[in-house]
């Protein structure tokens, strides 16, 4: 059995098809074969002499530089007479931190190297290329902690992720090496927003995010562990801000159909129907008693068990919080809710212990007219369909839990069609026969779920409706490194003032943004450029 190290299986690769698949142990002298292997039968593990081993030092050096001389691996310049297939293999960028590359990075080169070789061994003009994703939080707190230019110290990174990977031998054409820091790429990043702006898929949202001052950014829930920043274990807390989202929201559905019949793994394409996570059920308003015009929708797959529902539950963050709290829960609330707001999505939906304050209001049952209490429970969240949900203890796992903790009232609406359901046990959440449920009872699962969604549907208080998991992707920056947005805003001052003479940026100057009235940068002046910054 013949081990053979990467570089010189790359080397024999580069110098043809006919003579990489011609390779036999019979083709070398006895020397020349010791540069290729450290032992020749596998069932003894004698390791070879000394001076026999791979000298890699000298023959990479070799090798490395003969590709780099030559360009070996330049991209072949099409014309009208190029008739050799293409092949495009592009590797995902790497961030160019101060750290340099660790393992992970070749680890995936490695195979995508592979890929470009064999095309090119088998006549295809192939595209390689390398480039850097050199926009980021990292660099811009690096500058605030030691006052060096993300500029300047991103090209210092680049330069040392440049050395360690072409001292790996990967097969890239650098000719064709970007940054995406790089004006001329800025443009065309500019150019495509500007693009999805002009057809409505990039607008603005009042969008409930976690948002670190210390940072000035906004975070993604990955970055947010256990209320702090990932990154300075600065304090974060959930606020609705006005962003920029990209509306993938309008291709959920597309999505979804351009999964079948895709050769994935099982777990891949189970991962990304969850992602999509379509739903068919059916929305419910509750009107919120003693407010005229307020009401608190949710939705839901089991519409037959509204019978059940004992209490709802909004989320910390919902809108209606602070109006349908009573005055003698408000400082109770307030705190609650700011302890809450600190963490992420993902720290509130794995927690196990699930955690809750009552409002002191009530919200109208839409068919019995009872009233119902309304509760601030942290497994509500607010960035997930309408931010409120109407809780069935009975025959819910999370609401069954929450019902225990806080001894709330607990009352079965479905019953198994055969056997019986300890009680005692939990929650049953399986399909049944309707019970306590007035003109319901008796209907199997599927057909009262249609009869309770076509009678919400004529009292006007819900319907049938088609929800995702899916949400708009925010599209946030940082506040400085990272490529500007081609929207401007008008700024607007008091009647009278003459604005030639004012300085928006200036402490003390009267002013207001019109966000309301976003205008496009003409696609002729861009790139819009990153301003020079003293501090």
């Amino acid at each position: 059995m013949i081990r053979i190290s990467n570089m010189v299986l790359s080397i024999l690769l580069t110098t043809g098809l006919k003579r990489a698949t011609a390779f036999t142990p019979r083709a070398f002298t006895s020397t020349q074969f010791a540069l290729f292997s450290t032992t020749t039968d596998d069932s003894t593990n004698t390791p070879a002499p000394p001076d026999n081993r791979y000298p890699f030092a000298s023959v990479e050096k070799k090798w490395q530089t003969h590709w780099s001389e030559n360009q070996t691996f330049k991209t072949p310049i099409r014309t009208s007479e190029s008739t050799n297939p293409k092949k495009y293999v592009l590797d995902m960028f790497p961030y160019p931190s101060g750290a340099g590359l660790h393992v992970g990075h070749p680890e995936g080169y490695t195979a995508s190297d592979i890929m470009a070789r064999y095309w090119r061994m088998t006549g295809y003009d192939v595209l390689h290329p390398i480039g850097w994703d050199s926009f980021g939080l990292p660099a811009e707190q690096f500058a605030i902690q030691t006052g060096a230019k993300p500029a300047i110290t991103t090209k210092t990174n680049i330069a040392t992720f440049k050395r360690q990977l072409k001292s790996l031998g990967f097969s890239y054409d650098w000719e064709r090496e970007i940054a995406t820091t790089d004006e001329d790429y800025v443009k065309w990043t500019q150019w495509i927003f500007l693009q999805l702006y002009k057809t409505g898929l990039a607008s603005q949202s009042m969008a409930t995010v976690n948002w670190c001052a210390g940072l000035g950014t906004v975070l993604s829930n990955e970055e947010v562990i256990n209320g702090l920043s990932e990154r300075g274990d600065f304090p974060v807390e959930r606020l609705p801000l006005r962003q920029w989202v990209l509306k993938i929201t309008d291709y959920a559905d597309t999505l979804e159909e351009g999964l079948e019949g895709m050769d994935w793994p099982s777990g891949t394409l189970s991962a990304q129907k969850q992602w999509i996570g379509k739903s068919v059920g059916c929305s419910i308003d509750f009107d919120v008693k003693g407010m005229e015009t307020e009401k608190v929708s949710v939705f839901t797959t089991r519409a037959d068990t509204l019978m059940g529902v004992t209490y709802v539950t909004l989320a910390p963050e919902h809108p209606l919080v602070s109006s349908v709290t009573s005055p003698e829960q408000k400082e109770s609330v307030d705190e609650y809710v700011k302890t809450t707001s600190s963490r992420s999505d993902l720290d509130r939906t794995s927690a196990k212990e699930k955690t809750g304050i009552f409002t002191g209001g009530y919200a109208i049952h839409p068919l019995t007219g009872d009233s119902v209490p309304i509760w601030i429970g942290d497994y509500v969240l607010g960035s997930y369909g309408t931010g409120a949900v109407m809780a069935v203890p009975a025959h819910d796992e999370r609401d069954y839990e929450f019902a225990q903790k806080f001894g709330l009232d607990i009352k079965w609406v479905v019953d198994p069609v055969k056997g019986e359901h300890d009680r005692d046990a939990g929650a049953y959440t399986a399909p049944g026969v309707s019970v306590n449920s007035g003109e319901f009872d008796g209907l199997k699962t599927a057909k009262a779920i249609k009869n309770v969604t076509y009678k919400l549907n004529e009292m006007n208080k819900g319907g049938a409706v088609t929800t995702y998991k899916l949400r708009d992707w925010v599209f946030s920056r940082q506040r400085y490194w990272g490529e500007p947005i081609p929207i401007y805003f008008p700024v607007l001052f008091p009647e009278g003032v003459d604005p030639a003479t004012q300085d928006p940026k200036m402490e003390g100057c009267e002013h207001t943004i019109d966000y309301d009235t976003p205008f496009a940068v003409e696609e002729s002046e861009l790139p819009l450029k990153l301003p020079e910054m003293d501090d």
